[in-house]
């Protein structure tokens, strides 16, 4: 069970990491005349997000 908190741990990072590679993407293209793909972006922070709190959780059963 050890090993699984680890990895999980592991995984929580990555998703945190992912997080600002995403905003850092979208902020370059928010404001612009591709403001669609900053948008679509934000949402898949959003949903980051959501994954990060139910890993979590989910680290919480443990």
């Amino acid at each position: 069970m050890h090993s699984d908190q680890a990895e999980l741990s592991t995984v929580a990072t990555q998703i945190d990491e992912l997080i600002e590679r995403v905003v850092d993407v979208a902020e370059r293209y928010r404001g612009t005349d591709r403001d669609d793909v900053a948008i679509r972006l934000y949402e898949v922070e959003r949903s980051l997000h959501s994954a990060g709190r139910n890993l979590q959780s989910a680290f919480r059963a443990f």
